[in-house]
C-alpha cells in the first residue's frame, strides 16, 4: 500500500488522544502536535528567538525555562496576539512534523498527526485523511472538568472558542463517536482496514 499520512482532530474533551493510544497499539505512529509544540516552544532556539522578540525577556525566566502563564496570558487577550504566536511555533511544528515523518514512513506505511486545531492551522493540508474525534457535549464537558480541575464556564468558553464542529466534521474523512471504549475500538479497527485497502 502506498504512504498516508492521518489527521487526527476533535473538539476539547473528545478523546484524540485515546483515538492516538488506540492506533499506537494497533501499529500507528501518532505525532501528538500539542506535546510537540510544548517541547519546541522550550528547546527551539528560533522559537525563542521570536518570542523574546515579541514579548521580552520575560517570556523565558532566569534559568531559561518558559514562562507559561505569562505566555498564555498574552496569547488568550485577543485573537489577534494568538494569530502571532501561531504564526511563529506553528512553522516550526509543521517542518519538525515532516522530519518524524520522513523517519517513521520509512518503517510504517501509515502514520498519524494528532492536533486540536489541525484546520485553524492549516496541518490538514499535510494529510492525506482527518479522522474526526466526536463526543456527546455533556460528557466532553464531564471529562475536561476532571481532566483538567477546569470550571463549567470556563470549559465552556473553550467550546465556544474552538471552530464549529459541524464545519470540522464536513471537512474529515471519517468521524469516530467517542462515547464507549469497545465501540471506539471497533470503529477505530474499521477505519484502519479500510485505510489499509487503500
Amino acid at each position: 500500500m502506498r504512504e498516508l499520512r492521518l489527521g487526527i482532530t476533535g473538539g476539547i474533551g473528545c478523546g484524540k488522544s485515546v483515538v492516538s493510544r488506540i492506533l499506537g497499539l494497533m501499529g500507528i505512529p501518532v505525532y501528538d502536535c500539542d506535546s510537540e509544540a510544548k517541547r519546541l516552544t522550550q528547546n527551539n532556539d528560533e522559537i525563542r528567538r521570536s518570542l523574546i522578540s515579541l514579548l521580552g525577556d520575560r517570556v523565558y525566566d532566569n534559568h531559561g525555562i518558559l514562562n507559561k502563564s505569562f505566555l498564555a496570558s498574552y496569547v488568550f487577550s485577543t485573537p489577534e496576539h494568538t494569530e502571532r504566536v501561531n504564526n511563529i511555533i506553528h512553522p516550526i511544528v509543521k517542518a519538525d512534523f515532516e522530519d518524524w515523518a520522513k523517519e517513521q514512513l520509512l518503517d510504517h506505511p501509515i502514520i498519524g498527526l494528532e492536533s486540536a486545531i489541525l484546520f485553524e492551522s492549516g496541518l490538514d493540508d499535510i494529510v492525506d485523511k482527518v479522522l474526526f474525534v466526536d463526543a456527546p457535549l455533556e460528557l466532553r464537558i464531564r471529562r475536561t472538568i476532571q481532566r483538567d480541575g477546569s470550571s463549567l464556564e470556563q470549559v465552556k468558553k473553550r467550546i465556544d472558542a474552538q471552530m464549529d464542529s459541524t464545519e470540522k466534521m464536513k471537512h474529515s474523512h471519517f468521524v469516530v463517536v467517542n462515547d464507549n471504549k469497545k465501540s471506539l475500538i471497533s470503529q477505530v479497527q474499521g477505519i484502519l482496514n479500510e485505510l489499509k485497502g487503500m
